[in-house]
């Protein structure tokens, strides 16, 4: 885990690097946890934010709900990530493995099930490893998706702040992790339907939105070139695409029109070989 100074500074401008050292010395860290190389941690701003990042990942795979929409990682993890400079938080996974390991199987399924009933999102990653299906299609993710954009400002039409799309991302994520890349794209496409759909909504956050749109159209073309598709599914995946670019938000239509290109260019050099 190489956490330093020096690191942190690749991910953020001089601004919020200082602001993220204010931050750190106003201990507006006020809980923070470590499981093998995740940290999460709740920082005192405007209102208290969530942030998590990975000490392993390359750039450290940073991410918070706070509105920043700047360039880099915002003031929360600059501050979470020099906390764990000096003073890193325990793991706390050793003490994790221990309990699962001394834990009763019958009282771990039970608390697993009163768990998953409970959550949608972990229900869904759970159905993802270890279910044969999807539970929800296209339209039945999206709409949910689109219920976070009528959540977020209810009382207006604009959407300000932006919205934490992480459960769909890691829910896709599980899917590729098993290698069921139809599952994995199907979540993807939702993700760019609904955004393309709320686009017009944003007033605020623009790099948040971006980012999250330009990871869900890259996630969409790698799974369908990833998988092991059909003629008929790969036309309609380009046709998808183009259509999006004919018919959807301006601001968004070059980048489906150049998604589409090297979609078709990669499924047809894939027939020729």
């Amino acid at each position: 885990m190489d956490v330093t100074e020096r690191t942190v500074r690749k991910i953020c401008t001089d601004a919020v690097f200082e602001r993220g050292e204010r931050y750190l010395a106003a201990d507006r860290i006020l809980d923070i946890h470590r499981v093998g190389t995740t940290v999460t941690a709740v920082v005192n701003g405007n209102r208290q934010y969530d942030a998590r990042v990975d000490l392993a990942a390359d750039g450290f795979d940073p991410w918070c709900d706070c509105p920043y929409d700047g360039a880099g990682a915002c003031k929360h993890v600059v501050a979470v990530l020099l906390r764990c400079v000096d003073d890193c938080p325990p793991d706390e996974g050793d003490q994790l493995d221990a309990a699962l390991e001394a834990a009763d199987a019958d009282d771990l399924r039970d608390f697993l099930r009163e768990t998953l009933a409970t959550d949608v999102a972990l229900r869904e990653r759970f159905f993802a490893r270890f279910g044969e299906s999807p539970t929800r299609s296209v339209d039945d993710l999206r709409d949910a998706i689109d219920r976070q954009f009528e959540e977020t400002n209810p009382d207006y039409f604009v959407v300000f702040e932006p919205i934490d799309f992480s459960e769909w991302f890691d829910l896709a994520g599980e899917y590729r992790d098993q290698e069921r890349y139809a599952s994995a794209a199907a979540v993807y496409r939702a993700l760019l339907e609904s955004l393309d759909g709320n686009m017009e909504r944003v007033d605020g956050a623009y790099d948040h939105f971006s980012q999250a749109f330009k990871r869900a159209l890259d996630g969409y073309v790698d799974c369908v070139t990833a998988g092991d598709i059909d003629v008929d599914e790969a036309a309609d995946a380009v046709a998808f695409l183009r259509d999006r670019a004919a018919s959807g938000t301006p601001l968004l239509s070059e980048h489906f029109e150049r998604a589409a290109t090297k979609l078709e260019e990669t499924l047809t050099e894939r027939r020729e070989y």
